[in-house]
């Protein structure tokens, strides 16, 4: 960096520095002067313009979610960067990394009431209002504090558990010039490592639980995945012969295909991995804070029981022992406890895994009694389509490096529950937040993350109305992304909250119709939507259709939306529950062995 930078070449330098390879956001009058930096700079770091300053969000997110590289944002004073909050949000709540840069009014208009001054407390206070979304929320009213604003920012990013980081810059320090020296970030932190390794005592102090247990179970949260954990998991699991359940956020960590894999647990798990997590006697909880819908509202004997020895290992200390009492708490990176984990293994004489084959032949029964009780819904043809047989078409035709995004809605329940993770990594969701949007607009970020696999995003259609401006930005950017719109015409994932809730005749609100006449449900044709945005639309109401016409959405090569008319009210197997005191929710519907001791 030379001397007598401007602010905002100091901010984009930095960005490149950290190997960022795109900027997301949406212009605005009090972000104008990054994007002139910006403009110097667009062979180093491309400049992705969106329509909707979530979108921008949701790509930030899911490129880190696929890349584990940090991107950052861009987003303008006032709406602009209040819209983004919900993005940044998200992005909080299931640990991922990315750079939110608004901008603001000029420091010599503080506490002058301007044009968009959020300042009715405190002057240009934009910092106060990203707080609770963001790891840390800084603001810079001097140009020359931004080199090490930067620094500080993009370690926070990464370093501990990932999370979003703010960074507030006023108008006039875009444009103020400074002799700040900007320093090289690969220098600064060069032999930085952050993740955190468990006493020795406490490793073999796990170990010696999980081999004197009769039924030990692995349950591997969202952390196993942020921490790229999936091929230490595996190790250890075979080693020590120890089935494993997921989180519903920490599924994708291994192949559903794994004969250790018995899926996912809570209100949206299935069978096996509930059955399986009551009834174990140890179980080693790994990278999850057992929240309340992986947990089934922490309902005893749904999901988790009494008796169950937990030992619990997590990156963030307020995690551990704070909705269960825990056998043995332990402070660790999920991939570095699981390899000291196996060295101890190697170390003993006599792990012998054979000795839990009862143990796995009881959870494999347990997958067996599940498969047999979807197969009829795979199969079903039907229409509207049923909610299991589009599922099924999707997972036979998607390649299995496919970028797969679950937005919010019905669907995503049906997808955590059934849909067939592959690859590590590669299964995208809103988890804590439960954002509408992120799928839709995540696509985006994922298809340049990976630009030589193809992204499917499976939304509903509520979701798609709310953010369907993403199918303009692939269209002008030639992303081959692939929207399948999970069409039941309404919110129906909340239209059957208030019916298991309240009752049957409860609903309200929550479909979509035409209010002119009869209340006829009404839909939007999406396909024509996409059209009308240059991509390519199809509607599919046939079950017959939908594998072919995603194989030959697949083959074209450019941005796709399917409009797929799904059946709202097909019945789904649950094996967890969800519960909001003071209403508790339905019981598992689906429960074959609830007393079996395992």
């Amino acid at each position: 960096m030379t001397s007598s930078s401007r602010g905002a070449e100091i901010i984009v330098d930095h960005l490149i520095a950290e190997k960022m390879p795109y900027l997301f956001g949406l212009c605005g009058h009090g972000i104008v002067g990054l994007m002139d930096a910006a403009l110097d700079r667009r062979d180093r770091i491309q400049t992705v313009s969106v329509h909707n300053e979530q979108i921008a969000g949701f790509a930030a997110d899911a490129y880190y979610r696929v890349t584990r590289q940090p991107v950052a944002t861009f987003t303008s004073c006032g709406p602009g960067s209040i819209n983004i909050q919900m993005a940044v949000a998200n992005a909080l709540f299931d640990a991922s990394a990315l750079l939110a840069i608004t901008g603001n009014i000029p420091t010599q208009q503080f506490n002058k009431g301007p044009f968009q001054e959020l300042g009715h407390h405190h002057q240009a206070d934009f910092v106060t209002a990203m707080r609770p979304y963001v790891k840390r929320s800084f603001q810079a009213p001097r140009a020359d504090m931004l080199p090490g604003l930067m620094r500080q920012a993009c370690t926070t990013l990464v370093a501990g558990r990932p999370g979003p980081v703010h960074l507030d810059v006023p108008f006039n320090v875009f444009e103020e010039r400074t002799d700040a020296t900007l320093q090289d970030p690969a220098t600064w932190r060069a032999g930085v490592d952050w993740r955190c390794a468990a006493p020795e005592a406490s490793v073999q102090r796990a170990l010696d639980l999980l081999l004197a247990a009769q039924r030990p179970l692995i349950l591997a949260g969202h952390g196993c995945l942020t921490g790229a954990a999936g091929a230490a998991l595996r190790r250890i699991s075979r080693a020590l012969g120890i089935p494993v359940a997921t989180t519903p956020q920490g599924k994708g960590v291994l192949d559903d295909a794994d004969p250790l894999h018995l899926g996912p647990t809570g209100r949206d798990g299935g069978y096996p991995g509930n059955r399986a997590s009551r009834g174990c006697d140890v179980m080693l909880a790994v990278g999850t804070r057992f929240g309340d819908r992986s947990t089934s509202s922490w309902a005893e004997g749904v999901t988790h029981s009494a008796g169950t020895r937990i030992i619990h290992v997590d990156v963030d200390p307020a995690a551990l022992a704070r909705n269960y009492a825990t056998e043995l708490g332990i402070l660790a990176d999920a991939a570095t406890f699981f390899d000291q984990l196996a060295g101890a293994a190697r170390a003993l004489p006599d792990v012998h895994p054979e000795r839990r084959a009862g143990w796995l032949e009881t959870t494999g029964r347990w997958r067996a009694l599940w498969h047999d009780a979807l197969l009829p819904g795979r199969l079903n043809d039907e229409t509207p389509l049923h909610p299991a047989r589009v599922v099924a078409d999707i997972a036979a035709v998607a390649p299995r490096d496919a970028v797969v995004l679950s937005d919010i809605g019905q669907h995503h329940s049906w997808m955590v529950q059934q849909w067939p993770a592959r690859e590590e990594g590669l299964f995208l969701q809103s988890g804590g937040s439960a954002t509408m949007g992120f799928g839709v607009g995540g696509a985006i970020g994922a298809q340049f993350a990976a630009p030589d696999r193809r992204v499917l995003a499976v939304v509903g259609d509520g979701g798609m109305l709310m953010h369907a401006s993403a199918v303009a930005t692939a269209v002008e950017y030639r992303l081959p992304v692939v929207w399948i719109v999970w069409n039941n015409s309404g919110y129906v994932s909340i239209r059957d909250l208030q019916r298991g809730f309240f009752g049957k005749n409860r609903e309200f609100a929550t479909r979509f119709r035409d209010q002119g006449v009869d209340g006829a449900l009404f839909s939007t044709d999406y396909a024509l939507l996409a059209e009308a945005m240059g991509a390519r639309g199809v509607r599919v109401e046939r079950p017959a259709d939908l594998a072919g016409q995603l194989r030959a959405a697949l083959d074209l090569g450019g941005p796709v939306v399917l409009d797929v008319r799904v059946n709202a009210d097909a019945p789904r197997h649950t094996a967890g529950a969800w519960d909001m005191p003071p209403i508790t929710g339905p019981r598992p519907s689906f429960d074959p062995d609830p007393m079996a001791s395992g």
